[in-house]
């Protein structure tokens, strides 16, 4: 099926890919509550630094992306997903017994390696059986499902660590995702079918990235997907500073993290109900447009007054996920819209490509952050207005 009507698939369906989506998410967000403690353990320095575990895990999966995105198109979709988590599984196993810092570093990549299978190949499943507005509308009703990943993962971890240290996170881990891809395998069918299938060969990928980057706005949504990840990416790696050593809530700061993934669910279903009447490249430019006016007006309020409240913080931070809830599955669907026959390089290709230009942006996030939340204000602020214009000058041609 490759539709652009309206019809939604079952519950199933949704569920599994919000799964197949949510690993890293999962993988990130349930070591916030341990990165002091890994850092401390492994005799990391700059308590800074600890912030590694999650950007190299991502490191991990952009490098993945480009592998499993040409293997999903040559051998099918679920071979590559069930390989991508086993061998996922053997990178928590990994992780979990890390007695060194270069080592636990080395088995995050690893483990984003191979998270790249599920998460790339979920939107490649979608796009094989729906496009345009009615991909955007089930994509941002999957990331609304997804998005109890963000919400849960903290608080699951902050337990795990009470029970059994920061080790036992990954061991959580695990124990998520056996039961994912057994799920997986009984309920969803192959999606490509074998005569749709291109041969895993050097001249066959290049043709196939050739297409990929000859769609202009395809192009633009990738490099605006990396430049608003950057600061997301710096935020989730620094979440657990700014509450606790800025703001002071203690253990509470896994509660008001999950306060603020409520708001990304709240988007995607308020994206999903205006997607197909308003469309994905007006709901996504609108949605840039005001994360990038209240970053740049709480910095502006910072410099004058010095300082943001904690309440104003909130306000901001629910604001502006409420906002990405809305910009990344329009992004994915306007993106993938004309290249439905190389679905899984296109996917890999976006995915690897944002995750580029996204990491070096939450290196500087995290790396200038001290005392205040101003890096995280101006990278959302410059990274948002560069955007803002790509998408403009996009939409002019």
């Amino acid at each position: 099926m490759n539709s652009s009507g309206a019809g939604l698939p079952g519950i199933t369906y949704l569920a599994i890919m919000a799964l197949l989506t949510s690993i890293g998410a999962l993988a990130t967000d349930i070591m916030l509550p341990a990165l002091g403690m890994i850092g401390r353990d492994l005799g990391v320095g700059n308590i800074n630094h600890s912030t590694l575990v999650v950007t190299a895990f991502f490191l991990g999966m952009a490098i993945g992306q480009l592998l499993v995105g040409p293997l999903a198109d040559a051998y099918g979709r679920k071979p590559v997903v069930i390989w991508g988590y086993a061998l996922f599984i053997l990178g928590c196993v990994l992780s979990m017994f890390a007695d060194s810092w270069p080592l636990m570093v080395a088995a995050r990549v690893f483990q984003g390696l191979a998270a790249s299978a599920p998460r790339v190949i979920a939107v490649a499943i979608v796009r094989d059986e729906y496009k345009g507005r009615s991909m955007a509308r089930i994509m941002s009703i999957i990331m609304a499902v997804f998005i109890l990943a963000p919400i849960l993962a903290p608080l699951l971890g902050q337990g795990l660590i009470y029970i059994g240290g920061w080790r036992a996170t990954f061991a959580g881990l695990v124990l998520i995702a056996v039961p994912s891809v057994m799920w997986f395998h009984w309920a969803i069918a192959e999606t490509l079918p074998r005569e749709h299938r291109r041969a895993f060969r050097p001249r066959i990928i290049a043709d196939g990235i050739r297409q990929v980057c000859s769609s202009r706005m395809s192009v633009v949504c990738l490099v605006v997907m990396g430049l608003i990840g950057g600061p997301f990416i710096g935020y989730l790696g620094t979440a657990r500073q700014i509450y606790q050593d800025i703001y002071g809530v203690g253990d509470m700061f896994v509660i008001y993290f999950s306060v603020g993934s409520v708001f990304a669910g709240a988007g995607s279903l308020l994206n999903a109900r205006l997607v197909l009447r308003l469309g994905m490249r007006r709901l996504a430019g609108a949605a840039i447009a005001a994360l990038t006016v209240m970053s740049a007006a709480l910095w502006g309020w910072m410099l004058f007054d010095g300082a943001v409240a904690f309440w104003l913080f909130m306000v901001w931070q629910v604001s502006f996920i409420f906002c990405i809830g809305m910009i990344f599955g329009n992004l994915q669907s306007l993106a993938m819209e004309p290249l439905g026959h190389v679905a899984g390089l296109a996917a890999a290709i976006f995915g690897a490509g944002s995750t580029f230009i996204s990491l070096p942006l939450s290196w500087m996030v995290s790396g200038y952050f001290g005392d205040t939340v101003a890096p995280l204000l101006i990278g959302f602020a410059v990274s948002g207005a560069l955007s803002l214009g790509l998408m403009l000058a996009a939409g002019r041609r």
